[in-house]
This record gives structure tokens, sequence and C-alpha cells, in this order.
């Protein structure tokens, strides 16, 4: 009798870990340390899920007097494997058919380069290939950029470049971002001592706004990642992006360390933040992993996006999976983005 009852406490106990496991955010519990990193590989976890139920139904056949409890448990294992793996399939696994191309469109390239390993070329040949208007480049010093800057005029694409760097944050790397001429002047907002103003912390991200005050604000984004001892710094730079996009005209792309779990409850009026919308949910998407290059992009975590307010409409989205062995642990992204005036 005792037995069964510690049988029954476990299985119990099991089910919910793995229900606060499989949607933290019923809970709140979205951006809390370990929960976090725990949700952000669904197609990992569904694969780990499943081997485990397959181990727990073997021991279960050769040893009878835990074959109840090892059932049970394989069967949990499976509902949160099948679960996992039903959320991600629901956000879309590859689509990469793009509409044809309005004069007005806006194409977004999206590559944290850890720190331009891939080299100029590499990054300038991927930017010139899809006939990029906006780069975003975290992790990207301003002379790489101004690099692949060149590079693209080279080939008839002349792009304007801003970077932000924390050289006093130990660990910070700097974010830039090239916007195309045709686009116009864009300025970055600077404090009074010339230095460009903090915006997500311990890493920085790019706010461009449009000099003429006529164009979309466009940010390239980079919240530091989430570990145990920037879990706070992590959650602030979710909450100033989700700040950045009100309603109006915004594109924002970059690394943002986070999935569309993390940033459940950041959103407004249809945004995954403030009222952007992630190019990645419209276009089905969203489920494939952007992140490491090492494992495939069904069992990575789609963690670098292109959002945009209701003024753009995406009309066409990629994961970038044939540079892996690029130097980068980041696939590039891109996106077309059509103006839709609204």
């Amino acid at each position: 009798m005792i037995r069964r009852l510690v049988a029954l406490v476990l299985v119990l106990a099991v089910a919910a870990a793995l229900f606060v496991a499989l949607w933290p955010q019923q809970l709140d519990l979205q951006r809390t340390w370990p929960l976090a990193q725990l949700v952000s590989f669904r197609g990992a976890a569904a694969a780990v899920a499943v081997v485990l139920a397959v181990v727990l139904f073997v021991v279960g056949l050769v040893a009878r007097p835990v074959r109840s409890l090892a059932a049970s448990l394989g069967v949990l294992l499976l509902v949160f494997g099948a679960v996992s793996a039903g959320v991600a399939a629901a956000r879309g696994v590859g689509r990469d058919d793009f509409v044809e191309a309005l004069p007005t469109d806006v194409t977004v390239v999206v590559w944290n380069t850890q720190g331009g390993a891939p080299g100029v070329d590499a990054i300038a040949d991927l930017a010139v290939d899809e006939g990029a208007e906006v780069v975003s480049l975290p992790e990207t010093s301003a002379e790489v950029a101004t690099a692949v800057a060149e590079a693209m005029a080279a080939a008839g694409l002349t792009m304007t470049v801003k970077t932000v760097d924390y050289p006093e944050v130990a660990g910070a790397e700097p974010t830039s971002l090239l916007i195309s001429a045709a686009l116009g002047e864009y300025a970055v907002a600077v404090a009074d001592d010339g230095s460009a103003v903090e915006t997500t912390p311990s890493m920085p991200s790019v706010v461009a706004t449009p000099v003429s005050g006529e164009g979309p604000t466009i940010v390239a984004a980079h919240p530091v990642s989430p570990s145990a001892g920037t879990m706070g710094d992590w959650e602030a730079g979710l909450t100033f992006l989700a700040g950045a996009c009100p309603d109006g005209d915004v594109i924002m792309a970059g690394d943002f360390n986070a999935t569309l779990d993390h940033m459940a409850g950041l959103g407004s009026s249809g945004g995954a933040l403030g009222q952007c919308r992630d190019a990645g949910v419209t276009t089905a998407n969203a489920g494939l992993g952007t992140w490491p290059t090492d494992l495939p992009p069904l069992l990575g975590t789609p963690i670098d996006h292109v959002l945009a307010t209701r003024s753009w409409m995406p009309t066409g989205y990629k994961v970038v999976t044939d540079r892996d062995e690029s130097g980068s642990d980041h696939r590039p992204v891109v996106a077309q983005l059509t103006l839709t005036g609204a």
C-alpha cells in the first residue's frame, strides 16, 4: 500500500513538473531560471522525452515490480513529447516561399556573426544575394560592419552603418546595423558626452530613427542571454524592446535570446513584443531553430527574429541553413516586409 502511494505521489510530481516545463507562462514563470532555459528547446525536449519513454517501457517489461510506475511515467513523457512537438509544428517548421517583391518592400537580414567569425565577404555576400535594405548584425564591430557596407557598395547597394558598443561593460559585444541609403538618413540617439544612449542592459541594441521623421524606426536587437546571473538584465532588455515597439512604424530584428514562449506577456494588440508581430509566426517558420548551428533546425531554439508593426506585412521569410559551417553559432534569418500603410 505504501509503495503504491509513493508511486502515485511520484507520478503526480512528475506530471506537475512536465506541465510547468511545457507551458511555464501559465504560471508566469517563462522568464525565470531554469524554466526559461528548459522551454527554449521544444524540439529537442520532445526527442529526449520520447527516448526516455522508450527506456521506461523497456524497463517495465523486464522489471515487473516497477512495471506500472514505469508505464505511467512513460506515458507522461510521450504526452509531453507529443505536445512539445505539436507546439513547434503549429508555429511552423519551414516555409521559405517569397511573394514577388514590390519596389517599396524592405528585405531584412539578421546574423549574429559571433564577432565577425564568418568574415566580411561571407556576410556581405549574403546581404547582397538577398538584396537587403536592413542588415542587423549582433556581436559585430563597427570595423567589420563598415567593411561589409563597403563590399555591398561595390555591388551597388549603398548602406549607412550604425554601431552601439558598451566598452565599459565586461563581456559586452557591439551591435551593428546597416541601413540602405534609399531609406533615407537615420540617427541614433546620443548622450551629452557623445556616447550612444544605453538601450538593452549588458548587451547593446541599436535604435535608429529617420531624421526626416518619415519611415520606420529600425531596431537591431540584442538583449543579453539568460543565465543564472543575468536573468534580471535579460528580462529588462526584453521589456525595453517591447516598449520600443508601440503602435506606429517599427522594424525590429536581431538576436533576442528569447523564443515566443519567453515573450509571452510582453506583447499587446496581437504583437509578440509590444505591438511588433513576429514574421516567423506569420509565415509558418517560428518553430525552426536558429541557434546553435551544431543542432538541426528542428532541434535548435528559435531566438533570432524579425518583428514589425502592422505597417508591414511579412511576405517572405527563411532561416538560412547553408551557412552552418561559416564560423558563427547562429543561423542567419531573412525576411521580406511589404508596406501596408496600416
